[in-house]
């Protein structure tokens, strides 16, 4: 079986093989979250989208190093060189130490990623534990001449780097001269050589919390640094995937490769990896935008945009029906139709496990795995990979409603193929699962029994009400020759 995994590489702006620097080993860094508040649908995102990536690698047999970061100081408000950093402001407004806060929603945000069954990264670094690493970058720079100290802050040099190397703007295709003449002055901009020019270290002024001593005086790292360092230290100067949020391309990924082709004359990894952005009404979901729903809402549905709860396995459906290099725009409709087609896969699992093997099959059940691989190989196209699961599901009521047959072997493979790409790739699982699901099954089973004594009785009116109180409650009845059958709509 032929399994040449493909990628699209945002650098290229191509797809191409899939070929690591030191096979069988991959190494992978993910910037993570900005820890200043609870994880919204936008976190899911990623996290979700390399959490596939990372459990496809293993899958394929790779030993994978997944690195995912903490912000948890030097990104500042608006992203920019200039305001406050994000946690040092919700700490101050909650009159708490900055770490207070820092660990509080990291403690969250692996609430909400354990919820949504995504994978713990090899390695978690903090940016607040790696500033001796960061220091070291902005040493490394100014050694290289492509860095200057300006009233106790260093800055990166973009046009004597663009100057010397033709290289700024490749990940994102800014064109250098655009850049200096449309980004407007700040206050406080006045000490960089170009407004293009991005902070590796700030100089911290004296109400600032949070702030450790280096060769320039007492500040902080600024928010590209830290991902150079952290990546650095734990994969190489070269590794297989970076990955992130499209948002992060510019500045935060053109600005780690800037940084790190400045130390050592090429940039970090082989593969870019992006995915897009969840939208509302078709405006990006963010925390600086006051548009996002957390994780925690969509679970209890307390939001007031929410028409009822979602699980987490509906969410993580509804982003993985989706391919991670297109937007998903979220709407009360898109999510129930996910939940729909969620609830489906595992009613088919279920099903799956009950149906009774004939000697001979009238369904070709050999191609499904191959077909799966395919999307997979396609730069992970789970839309498509979850295409060929409901028709493989299709098959599976047909033979639970005796109109097609399958040989015991068929049915082993279709389990195969659904414990697989179901629940080991695309990281799902039933909600319902375990002593909720025997007693799902044992009363249900019950209330069957009740309707068929009153079948047998000609009791028609009750054996009827029954059967329509269960479709009022997502379960719908089937009779046939060997009794009344169920499954959850």
């Amino acid at each position: 079986m032929e399994n040449k995994l493909v990628v699209y590489n945002t650098l290229s702006r191509k797809k191409e093989v899939f070929e690591p620097l030191h096979a069988p080993f991959v190494g992978m860094y993910v910037c993570g979250p900005t820890v200043y508040g609870d994880a919204h649908l936008g976190h899911a995102r990623p996290a979700i989208t390399f959490d596939l990536v990372f459990r496809y690698l293993q899958h394929l047999g790779y030993k994978v190093r997944y690195v995912r970061n903490i912000t948890d100081v030097g990104h500042l408000e608006h992203d920019a060189d200039e305001g406050e950093d994000k946690i040092a402001k919700k700490a101050r407004l909650e009159k708490l130490e900055p770490m207070e806060v820092a660990q509080y929603y990291t403690d969250r945000y692996h609430v909400a990623m354990d919820a949504l069954n995504v994978k713990r990264p090899s390695i978690e670094p903090r940016a607040s534990g790696h500033i001796i690493e960061q220091i070291e970058v902005v040493e490394k720079l100014l050694e290289a001449g492509y860095a200057y100290e300006s009233n106790g802050s260093v800055y990166f040099d973009v046009r004597k780097y663009n100057d010397a190397t033709g290289k700024y703007g490749c990940l994102s295709g800014r064109v250098i001269d655009e850049l200096l003449s449309t980004t407007r002055e700040l206050d406080g901009q006045s000490e960089k050589h170009n407004t293009a020019d991005f902070a590796l270290w700030k100089n911290a002024s004296p109400e600032h919390i949070m702030r450790w001593n280096s060769p320039w005086g007492v500040g902080f790292p600024g928010w590209h640094t830290e991902c150079t360092a952290m990546g650095t230290k734990y994969l190489g100067e070269t590794f297989d995937i970076h990955g992130g949020g499209m948002d992060l391309l510019f500045p935060h990924h053109e600005s780690e490769i800037a940084q790190q082709t400045g130390i050592t004359g090429h940039g970090p990894c082989k593969y870019w990896m992006h995915n897009n952005m969840i939208t509302i009404n078709g405006q990006k979901m963010g925390k600086s935008l006051g548009n996002f729903i957390t994780l925690g809402e969509f679970f209890d549905g307390s939001h007031q945009m929410l028409e009822k709860a979602y699980s987490p396995m509906t969410i993580r459906f509804f982003i993985l029906q989706a391919h991670y290099r297109s937007t998903v725009d979220f709407s009360n409709e898109a999510l129930q139709a996910a939940e729909k087609g969620f609830n489906r896969l595992m009613q088919a699992y279920k099903t799956l496990q009950k149906l009774q093997p004939s000697k001979t099959s009238s369904v070709n059940v050999n191609e499904y795995r191959q077909r799966c691989y395919d999307a997979m190989n396609d730069d992970l196209n789970s839309p498509i990979l979850i295409a060929h699961l409901f028709d493989i599901t299709k098959v599976i009521n047909s033979v639970n409603d005796k109109k097609e047959t399958l040989t015991q072997a068929d049915i082993d493979e279709l389990k195969s193929i659904f414990d697989t790409f179901v629940f080991e790739i695309l990281g799902l699982k039933d909600e319902q699962s375990g002593d909720n699901t025997a007693l799902l099954d044992g009363l249900i089973s019950m209330i069957l029994e009740v309707r068929q004594q009153a079948k047998s009785q000609k009791d028609w009116a009750t054996s009827d009400r029954i059967r329509d109180d269960l479709q009022k409650l997502g379960v719908s009845i089937k009779d046939g020759k060997e009794g009344a059958t169920w499954s959850i709509e």
